[in-house]
């Protein structure tokens, strides 16, 4: 073979290499190599036998070695030990060496052996690299779906509350505004006072559960062209009631309460005494003389608004206005005695509770706004400086609460009068309206959160967001604006 390697042919440079295999052959018995094999393999098994027959020790230990047992090596203990072995060493006789154990051949598995498993160890750190690689990437894609998902479902939220109406009526889906005949349950008791329309009753019809939607009476007497007059006083009637049937129930003098009144949350004493006149007949004037000294019933305010309790009563016919006034207030301090208000705050908690009853519409609601007064009331908030702002307080001290608007003129938003809290910091000087059990509990304990603003975005549905700055609060007040202005005759 050539001493350099071939370029021409590698395999043939690679088994050029390979070492030729090698077998133990013994020498013959004169010390003669047998013809054709060379003078170190050892004998074959059958001469080994034939020499241990003639006591050839010799031979024997080749044979042992041709079996395929390596021969240990001779020690000088050996020869002591072996009177015979030392007799033929002083002689002179030559004795064979003992041949080496068989090497194994190499083969291509030995050749390519140390490449291949350099080559697998290369192939691992690259397939981990890029399993690690495809997890990364894995986790990547996942990420930007969720977001994409995310993304989706908040801007179909946002579609969702913001048109919800609009999309009902598109797809047809719209919920019947009224109930169907044959549900009619139980009992509701109506107050109408004077001045009320048809607007006003169909709120008050839908909030003592006898209407299904806030509009339905008032878009029954409209679409109906229903001309009719109400009368002051107490009705009673069904919950779940169809717009028709609640009419006629109000137009029947024998559903009307005698010597009955109700008085429902957030009215003023103005409103509240024409209702217990009608269902007492106690004179008006007799009642207007009996609540204009608080101090005949403990009260050490100037004026008994807020402290006639909003509840459904019946007296006697010997009854006087004095014991009627007195029974309303007395009913007031059992509240606040219940939501353990201190004695020197219950004109305080009485002037809380009655903003929060005229700018709530439900339960949640209520102990939000709550927390939206004390959240305003902190006078070190830079963004409200201590303005309450609320309407409700505008309204009643300009004497515009019941002209049936949900919106504050700009002459009762900037008159600088004790109630109006857009020119006053702090609380009004009293209450604006007579509060119920929930706006009392509501004002003691109000819900924990950052809000600052909010606004009913639909009058139908009472729908309100509460709001943390400013900017975020012109987006609900915009929204509010495109409800009213697709609603004009809903009380905007």
């Amino acid at each position: 073979m050539p001493e350099t390697p071939s370029s021409d042919d590698q395999f043939a440079d690679l088994f050029g290499k390979l070492p030729a295999p090698q077998r133990a052959v013994p020498s013959r018995p004169d010390g003669k190599s047998p013809p054709d094999r060379p003078s170190e393999q050892p004998l074959s098994r059958r001469a080994a036998r034939e020499a241990a027959a003639r006591g050839d020790a010799e031979a024997s230990e080749l044979h042992l070695a041709a079996g395929g047992v390596a021969a240990a090596p001779v020690t000088a203990a050996d020869h002591a030990a072996t009177p015979r072995a030392s007799g033929e060493a002083a002689r002179g006789e030559t004795r064979a060496a003992a041949p080496e154990p068989p090497r194994s051949p190499a083969t291509i598995d030995a050749l390519f052996g140390a490449d291949a498993a350099a080559s697998d160890h290369v192939h691992d750190k690259r397939h981990a690299r890029d399993r690690r690689k495809g997890r990364i990437a894995g986790w990547v894609i996942l990420g930007i779906v969720l977001l994409l998902l995310g993304g989706v479902v908040a801007g179909g939220f946002y579609v969702w509350t913001t048109y919800e109406d609009k999309i009902r009526a598109f797809m047809g889906w719209e919920e019947p505004k009224d109930y169907e005949a044959g549900q009619a349950n139980g009992e509701a008791v109506v107050t109408i006072v004077e001045g009320d329309t048809g607007s006003s009753i169909s709120q008050r019809l839908y909030e003592a559960g006898v209407t299904k939607t806030s509009g339905a009476f008032y878009d029954y007497l409209i679409s109906n062209a229903v001309a009719t007059e109400f009368y002051p006083g107490a009705y009673r009637l069904q919950k779940q009631m169809t717009s028709a049937a609640a009419l006629e129930a109000l137009e029947d003098p024998a559903n009307k309460m005698e010597n009955t009144a109700q008085l429902r949350e957030g009215l003023t004493v103005e409103q509240s005494l024409p209702i217990l006149a009608d269902g007492t007949g106690i004179p008006l004037k007799d009642l207007q003389k009996a609540v204009a000294t608080p101090a005949d019933y403990g009260v050490s305010a100037d004026s008994l608004e807020g402290w006639l309790f909003p509840a459904t009563y019946t007296f006697g016919p010997e009854a006087t206005a004095k014991d009627v006034i007195k029974t309303l207030v007395d009913r007031t301090i059992t509240s606040l005695d219940r939501a353990d208000v201190p004695k020197d705050r219950r004109e305080e908690i009485l002037t809380i509770a009655s903003i929060i009853q005229r700018e709530a519409r439900f339960e949640d609601d209520f102990f939000k706004v709550s927390r939206v007064i004390q959240n305003r009331l902190d006078s070190s908030n830079q963004e409200t400086h201590g303005l309450l702002q609320m309407d409700s307080t505008a309204q009643y001290g300009y004497g515009e609460m019941h002209d049936g608007s949900a919106s504050t003129s700009a002459e009762a938003q900037y008159d600088d009068n004790p109630w109006n809290t857009y020119v006053r910091k702090g609380l009004p000087v009293g209450p604006i309206a007579n509060p119920g059990d929930l706006a009392i509990d509501a004002a003691m304990h109000p819900a924990e959160g950052p809000w600052l603003y909010f606004v009913t975005v639909n009058l139908d549905t009472g729908e309100t967001i509460f709001t943390d700055t400013y900017q975020e609060h012109q987006k609900y007040v915009k929204q509010w604006q495109s409800w009213c202005a697709e609603n004009p005759d809903s009380g905007c």
